[in-house]
């Protein structure tokens, strides 16, 4: 299924940087960024249950957001791009 997450993480200290720095490397791992706290992810359920375990423990609830956007898979007429950086098609092959 299609997922885009996005998150806000307070910066304002040193601890608040790091975690930032923690949320953006696991996303990495299941998707691509595609803005500066949004990515956009193919995921069956016990990952994205991965991810959101992983994210929660990360983040300070009372001072960070996450967003789990699950648009399914059948999500191509669900999503419209105007401007730079397309972004591939995560179903498609990689060629090295």
């Amino acid at each position: 299924m299609f997922v885009v997450i996005t998150y806000d993480v307070n910066t304002e200290t040193s601890a608040g940087r790091k975690r930032l720095r923690q949320v953006a490397r696991q996303c990495v791992n299941y998707g691509q960024r595609v803005q500066n706290s949004v990515f956009e992810c193919q995921l069956d359920a016990a990952k994205l249950r991965e991810v959101e375990a992983k994210l929660s423990k990360i983040i300070d609830p009372e001072k960070d957001s996450l967003r789990f956007y699950v648009l399914g898979n059948n999500y191509e007429t669900k999503i419209k791009h105007i401007g730079v950086k397309p972004s591939f098609d995560v179903n498609d092959a990689l060629i090295v």
